[in-house]
């Protein structure tokens, strides 16, 4: 009988031992899969993270407390959900601390239910983030495999200019304008320019390719070295 996969990863960080222990027999038994960690040092030397997941952190530990380590995996590019453990009378800290990015906080004592659905809501962010980052590697994946001069033309075909157009801006004739469409739109998989507009905000906004800096690099002229 197979044993079924985990619901998610949760990467516990608190520095007192009993929590911990609980933490450990509520999420296991709830099925997640789950990793302890005494204190924000210890955390950071654990690599790279299992996916999807989420951070349940306490706020109050000493040394590196919960708002720092917050603070230290933002600046690393860590943006796995975060979810705060706070005692009573930290709850102003906590909503600080989701003005910072996280995405909930539990005030102690917490029911076993209240923490569950906190945990299930920033997994189910996490997901969400997953797809799209892979999303966004099959796209940038696609877009890797045009030339220069294609990208130059997809990025002003998004633009809503017409083939006459781009043919005069990048000196072209309007015949070699529609070649390089067509191979466009045959290695990106599209159907239609609504399809490009889409493929190129992907890129730029979640994938960092600046695609827009193809054409003001395209000054009227041949084509880029390298470019067919």
């Amino acid at each position: 009988m197979s044993v079924p996969a985990p619901l998610g990863t949760v990467f516990a960080v608190d520095d007192e031992e009993p929590m911990r222990n609980a933490l450990r027999r509520l999420l296991s038994s709830s099925g997640f899969a789950v990793e302890l960690f005494a204190s924000g040092n210890e955390f950071l030397q654990r690599g790279e993270l299992n996916r999807p997941a989420c951070i349940l952190l306490d706020l109050n530990m000493p040394g590196m407390n919960g708002l720092e380590l917050q603070e230290e995996l933002h600046s690393r590019g860590v943006m796995i959900p975060v979810v705060f453990l706070t005692g009573a009378g930290s709850v102003a800290h906590a909503v600080g601390a989701m003005r910072a990015g996280a995405v909930d906080f539990v005030e102690k004592p917490f029911s076993n239910e209240e923490l569950l659905d906190r945990i299930n809501k920033a997994l189910s962010i996490d997901r969400a983030a997953v797809q799209r980052e892979s999303e966004g590697t099959q796209v940038r994946e696609k877009v890797e495999t045009l030339t220069a001069r294609e990208k130059q033309v997809l990025v002003l075909l998004t633009q809503g200019q017409s083939n006459k157009l781009i043919a005069r801006k990048l000196d072209l004739s309007p015949r070699t304008v529609e070649g390089y469409r067509a191979r466009i739109t045959e290695k990106l998989n599209a159907k239609s320019v609504a399809d490009l507009v889409r493929i190129v905000q992907q890129c730029e906004d979640t994938c960092g390719i600046p695609l827009s800096a193809n054409v003001s690099e395209a000054a009227a002229g041949p084509a880029p070295a390298g470019s067919v």
